[in-house]
């Protein structure tokens, strides 16, 4: 997607689960967030809410646009989860995403399931642009996991979650096939290089710490 070999991962080696780093899109400097499916399912954690929360902070405040590629199953869940506040840590990752000014881009890739969704710069949280790829899927949990609780004993649902039903709903902007996906970015970002946003005047908001 973005130009040859500008890709600079930034913390690496903490939590794998989620990527970011700084790229150049046609020369043009930005900041990607995107999940990992090959680490936890691409699943939402503590430290990953934390160490992408702190990247869209700074990206704000030196006014790099932010390009953020979906691949999610949700938050990860459990009793260990709960205890260490993984909605406290999970809310600082919505409050860097809602509160950033620079131009914001989403990419749905593959999976955007329950609060996760939303938490990855959805429409809700002050995306410029939604997109996704036509085999996306979006629902507020996996299908699989779905059929296992509403139909347990009974034949699995054939009804796929269908990202049509999103765009219809105006909760993605456009879907385009994988090979298109440069071009729209480019094209995308070049219409949001003068955005500007006209938000209260204040001295600060109050992140969740």
């Amino acid at each position: 997607i973005t130009d040859p070999d500008s890709f600079f991962e930034t913390q690496p080696c903490f939590s794998k689960n989620i990527v970011t780093g700084f790229a150049r899109l046609q020369g043009a400097s930005i900041g990607v967030v995107a999940n990992q499916p090959k680490v936890l399912a691409g699943s939402l954690d503590l430290d990953a809410a934390d160490k992408a929360a702190r990247f869209i902070r700074f990206c704000d405040a030196f006014h790099i646009p932010i390009l953020t590629l979906v691949d999610v199953h949700g938050f990860l869940p459990g009793e260990k989860a709960e205890h260490a506040g993984i909605i406290r840590h999970g809310a600082k990752l919505l409050y860097a995403y809602a509160e950033a000014t620079v131009p914001k881009i989403t990419v749905i890739l593959r999976k955007a399931f329950g609060g996760a969704y939303v938490a990855m710069n959805s429409k809700g949280l002050g995306a410029d642009f939604v997109y996704a790829w036509p085999e996306a899927e979006i629902d507020v949990m996996g299908k699989t996991f779905a059929d296992e609780i509403v139909h347990p004993a009974s034949r699995k649902s054939e009804n796929k979650p269908s990202v049509w039903k999103a765009a219809q709903a105006g909760l993605i902007d456009d879907i385009f096939m994988p090979a298109e996906t440069r071009e729209r970015l480019i094209r995308s970002f070049d219409v949001l290089r003068s955005k500007e946003e006209d938000r209260p005047l204040k001295k600060h908001g109050n992140m969740p710490l």
